[in-house]
C-alpha cells in the first residue's frame, strides 16, 4: 500500500527528496556552483553569521547605555522569539525557491520584477553592511587585545587598517572554494559553543563578586540623552536585532548545498534557536560579572566586554578570552563574505548590477564567484569609512545592516501570504501555522525597520547622527535610477533553456 507524503509537511524520506540540480533548472538556472555543502554546513554558515560572540560582544557597550542590563536580557529573549517567527516563515519560502538569489528571487517569483528588484537591493545593502559591521567589530576587539598584551593604543586610523587586513584575509579564504568555507563554518559552530561555555564558566567561577539577579534582570540605564524610557528601551533592541541577522546565508548557499530544499530551510531555523539560547547565556554571564559599571562603559580599551574580562579574570585571563572572541568574529566575517558574494553573483546573473557581466564570472578551478568576492569586501570597506571621523559610526553601520536586510526578509513572506493557495510549498512547510507565523513576522519587521531609522543619541549632531537612514535612502534612490537603465535586461528566467526564456532574451525583456 503506497503512502502519499503531504506537501505541507517536511519530508524525511530520501526517495521523495527533490533532485536539486533538476529543481534549479526548473527555476531557471544552469548549475555552475559546486554542490559540496551538507546540511550541517548549511546550518553552520547561518549560525556563524549570526555569531553571538560577534554581535553580542561588539554591541554590548551600546546596550549598557541604551537601557542597560534589563533591556539587554529581556530584549534578547523577546527579539529572539519574533526573529524565530521571521526565520520560520522565511524557511518555508526558501524551501520552495532554493537559489543563490534567495530573497529577491522569491519576491520576483511571488510579486513580480519590481518587487524582486527592490528586495535585491535591500538585501545587498544589508549583507554588505553586515560584512562592514562584523569585520570592523573584529578590528575593535583586535585593538583591545593588542592594548592588553602590548599597551597598544587603538586609534580610528589604526583600527581601520586592522579592519582592511581582516577584509583581505576573508577575501582570500573565500577564493579557495565553498568546501573550505564549509569546513571553517563547521569548526566555527563548535568554537562558538565552546567559547560561550568557557567564557561564561570562567566569569562564573573566578571572580569573588557578582552582580545580583535583581541588577541583571531589572536594572535600567539611560545614557542616550533621551528622556523617554520606552524610546530608550526600543533603541536598545538594536543589540539583539543586529545579532539576529544574516540567517539568509543558508538560502544564499542553497545552490551549493545537497538536498537544499530541506537543508537550507532547516539551517535557517536551527541557526536562530541555537543562537537564541547561546546568546542569552553569554549576555547573562557577562552582566553578572560586571565589577564597575561606569568603568566598563568608559574603558580605555574601547571595548566594554574586554574591561569586564579584565576586571573579573585579570590580564592573562582577559587576553585569552579575547582571543576566543576574535577567532569567532573572524569565522563570522568569513561566512558573511561567502553569503554576500553569492548574492552579488546571483543579482549579476540576472543583470541587476552595473557591470553585471564582470561580477557573475565563476572560477573554473574553484567554482567560486571570484569578482563577486572582491566587490563584496570592497563595498564593505567603503561603508565603514565614516568610522574614521565619527565616534558613533559603528552603531550606524550595524543599523544599516538591520534596516537593509530585515525588510528584505519580510517582503517574500508578505508576498507569500498574499499569494495564498497560489503558492506551492516546497518539501518543508509550516502547514496551518503558515499564516499566523507569517503575519507575526511581517508585523515585527515593520516595527524594527522604523526603530532603527531613529536617532540613537540626543542631542542629535553631525557626529552622532544615525546615518543608516541616509544610506537606505541613497540605495533606494540609486536602485530606482538604475531600474530605468537596466529594466529591459534585468529579470529572473522561467526555466533554463526554455523556448520562452530564449524568446524573452531575444526581445531584451529579461
Amino acid at each position: 500500500m503506497s503512502r502519499t507524503v503531504p506537501t505541507d509537511a517536511p519530508s524525511k524520506r530520501p526517495d521523495v527528496l527533490p533532485d536539486e540540480e533538476a529543481r534549479l533548472r526548473a527555476l531557471g538556472y544552469e548549475p555552475v556552483l559546486a554542490r559540496r555543502m551538507g546540511g550541517f554546513g548549511n546550518f553552520a554558515i547561518s549560525f556563524s553569521v549570526i555569531s553571538v560572540l560577534s554581535g553580542c560582544m561588539t554591541l554590548y557597550g551600546f546596550g549598557l547605555g541604551a537601557g542597560g542590563p534589563a533591556v539587554m536580557l529581556w530584549g534578547w529573549a523577546g527579539v529572539g522569539l519574533f526573529v524565530l517567527c521571521v526565520g520560520l516563515a522565511l524557511a518555508e519560502v526558501t524551501s520552495a525557491y532554493p537559489t543563490s538569489g534567495a530573497l529577491y528571487y522569491m519576491a520576483d517569483r511571488l510579486g513580480g520584477r519590481r518587487w524582486g528588484w527592490y528586495t535585491g537591493w535591500l538585501n545587498l545593502l544589508g549583507l554588505l553592511g553586515a560584512i562592514a559591521g562584523i569585520d570592523y567589530g573584529a578590528a575593535l576587539f583586535t585593538g583591545a587585545f593588542l592594548h592588553l598584551q602590548w599597551g597598544f593604543a587603538p586609534t580610528p586610523g589604526s583600527t581601520f587598517l586592522i579592519f582592511l587586513a581582516i577584509l583581505l584575509l576573508h577575501a582570500c579564504l573565500n577564493l579557495f572554494g565553498v568546501r573550505l568555507v564549509s569546513v571553517l563554518n563547521s569548526i566555527s559552530v563548535w568554537w562558538h559553543l565552546a567559547g560561550v561555555a568557557v567564557i561564561v564558566g570562567a566569569l562564573a567561577i573566578v571572580p569573588d563578586r557578582h552582580q545580583s539577579a535583581d541588577f541583571v534582570f531589572t536594572e535600567f540605564v539611560n545614557g542616550t540623552g533621551w528622556a523617554n524610557p520606552f524610546y530608550v528601551a526600543a533603541i536598545g533592541l538594536l543589540l539583539a536585532q543586529y545579532t539576529f541577522s544574516g540567517y539568509d546565508a543558508s538560502a544564499h548557499l542553497s545552490e551549493e548545498t545537497a538536498n537544499a530544499s530541506v537543508a537550507a530551510a532547516k539551517g535557517i531555523v536551527r541557526a536562530i534557536w541555537v543562537s537564541w539560547i547561546a546568546g542569552f547565556v553569554l549576555l547573562a554571564g557577562l552582566t553578572f560579572a560586571i565589577q564597575d559599571y561606569a568603568g566598563t562603559v568608559n574603558t580605555e580599551t574601547g571595548v566594554p566586554p574586554a574591561q569586564i574580562l579584565l576586571d573579573a579574570l585579570g590580564t592573562g585571563g582577559a587576553t585569552a578570552m579575547l582571543l576566543v572572541v576574535i577567532v569567532a568574529q573572524l569565522f563570522c566575517g568569513n561566512a558573511e563574505v561567502a553569503a554576500a558574494s553569492r548574492m552579488v553573483f546571483a543579482f549579476s546573473r540576472d543583470n541587476a548590477l552595473p557591470a553585471s557581466a564582470t561580477w557573475r564570472k565563476v572560477s573554473r578551478r574553484t567554482q567560486t564567484p571570484v569578482p563577486a568576492v572582491w566587490l563584496s569586501v570592497g563595498a564593505a570597506a567603503v561603508i565603514a569609512l565614516p568610522s574614521l571621523y565619527s565616534s558613533t559610526a559603528y552603531s550606524a553601520v550595524t543599523a544599516i545592516n538591520v534596516i537593509g536586510i530585515t525588510p528584505a526578509y519580510a517582503i517574500p513572506i508578505l508576498l507569500r501570504l498574499k499569494a495564498g493557495r497560489a503558492f506551492t510549498p516546497g518539501p518543508w512547510s509550516l502547514g496551518r501555522w503558515s499564516r499566523p507565523v507569517g503575519w507575526t513576522a511581517v508585523g515585527w519587521v515593520a516595527v524594527v525597520t522604523v526603530l532603527f531609522c531613529l536617532p540613537q543619541k540626543s542631542p542629535v549632531t553631525t557626529g552622532n547622527m544615525n546615518y543608516a537612514v541616509i544610506a537606505l535612502a541613497v540605495v533606494l534612490l540609486l536602485a530606482t535610477v538604475w531600474w530605468y537603465a537596466a529594466r529591459r535586461s534585468y529579470g529572473t528566467p522561467t526555466a533554463y533553456g526554455s523556448a520562452q526564456e530564449e524568446a524573452e532574451i531575444a526581445e531584451g525583456l529579461v
